[in-house]
């Protein structure tokens, strides 16, 4: 039992010393000691292994405010790798990935109607490929996926547009590649990737991700930490209902969801419904041609129809903003995903709409923001479960 105690408290002073690198460009050993309250000798201790395991390096010297000129401290960023894995679009993405979050190698599958064990078998032909390219040690995998995910036991719950239900995916990858595995919902993963490699997040930061492309979902941050609900599934805020009269019928099974209203696939949907009104456009007349690309042209072009369908949408993501707001009273709302490719304009009316359908004190300090990830937020969420699970790290040594 003691044994067992010390060897907790010297994991968890490793922990400590290896997460405060982790948050710093460069470091010196007195401000790790500083920063953790762990002694001098203790961070010398930790230190010296970690530079002997090739996760650390000393970079050179620091600024003296009395006394020696420090030495300082920085992660190797490429001294471990892991593949992250996105499965939320119309095709399959997989990435290798250093401790910093920078893509070393992409691979992309089109998904193309794959459901079941054939969309299966897509993911573990980028998976052996990208294994293949492996050069590093490697921490694991991480997957975002789309649908109902049970985080803990990495069991996707319900992935509708996969065909997958109760699908145990962790411990498939584990038993086929032998590496540790996490499976996450994507939304969530974009959350943890846009806090954990985003630049001017603090530590404890409270933040909810919005994710809008062929459906609509959210990842909540709660003092630096994600929040995922007793069943792990907090965020689906693609099913709020936001049109209560003669709403489209959704995926789900409910009428008026957001996703009908707001997502990428619904808009393109009313596009080619309403493609008479694109006549001044130079859009293409045939409704199949008209994609989001398209949409964005005209957007850009001023065509009244375009701006009508596209502020639209930012008219029900307000509205819910405005209850996500009114609920967590959390200051930093941040969006991703395809829609973010109509910029300011969009942005703007989605502020406005929040601003309408909220009480004026919560909304007051609220930012609404496009993230800073763009495509490949997922990927770097789904990765940074893993680099920020400093046992991995041990288990590498």
């Amino acid at each position: 039992m003691e044994k067992a105690t010390r060897q907790h408290t010297k994991d968890h002073n490793r922990s400590l010393v290896l997460s405060t690198i982790f948050a710093h460009n460069q470091i010196s050993r007195a401000e790790i000691a500083r920063i953790t309250k762990l002694t001098r000798t203790t961070v010398s201790s930790i230190v010296s292994d970690i530079i002997t395991e090739g996760l650390v390096e000393e970079v050179g010297i620091g600024t003296s405010y009395g006394g020696k000129n420090p030495i300082l401290l920085s992660l190797v960023e490429d001294s471990r790798w892991m593949i992250g894995l996105d499965l939320s679009h119309n095709q399959f993405r997989g990435a290798i990935v250093n401790l910093r979050g920078v893509i070393r190698d992409v691979i992309t599958m089109p998904v193309e109607g794959h459901d079941g064990n054939e969309a299966l078998e897509l993911l573990y032909q980028i998976v052996d490929q990208l294994m293949q390219k492996v050069t590093r040690p490697l921490l694991g995998i991480g997957v975002g996926t789309p649908g109902l995910v049970n985080t803990q036991k990495g069991i996707i719950l319900n992935a509708v547009n996969l065909n997958w239900q109760n699908l145990p995916l962790t411990h498939i990858l584990e038993e086929r590649y032998n590496t540790p595995v996490y499976v996450l919902n994507d939304s969530q993963a974009a959350a943890i990737g846009e806090k954990t490699f985003g630049e001017g997040y603090s530590p404890e930061e409270s933040m909810v991700l919005i994710n809008i492309r062929h459906g609509i979902g959210a990842g909540i941050v709660i003092n630096g930490s994600l929040y995922q609900g007793d069943g792990g599934c907090a965020g689906e805020i693609g099913h709020i209902v936001v049109v209560k009269e003669g709403g489209e019928l959704c995926r789900c099974g409910n009428h008026g969801c957001l996703e009908t209203v707001a997502s990428a696939q619904a808009l393109i949907k009313k596009a080619r419904a309403g493609i008479q009104a694109f006549s001044e456009s130079s859009l293409p007349h045939e409704p199949k041609q008209i994609d989001l690309p398209e949409i964005k042209a005209a957007f850009d072009a001023g065509n009244p129809f375009a701006q009508e369908l596209v502020l639209d949408t930012a008219k029900f993501i307000g509205m819910v903003i405005s209850n996500i707001v009114s609920i967590l009273n959390i200051h930093k709302i941040v969006l991703v995903g395809d829609m973010t490719c109509f910029g300011e304009k969009w942005l703007n009316a989605i502020y406005d709409s929040a601003q309408k359908y909220s009480l004026q004190k919560p909304m007051f300090n609220t930012r609404i923001e496009i993230g800073q990830s763009g495509e490949n937020s997922i990927i770097l969420g789904a990765t940074a479960i893993l680099a920020t699970d400093y046992t991995l790290l041990f288990s590498q040594s």
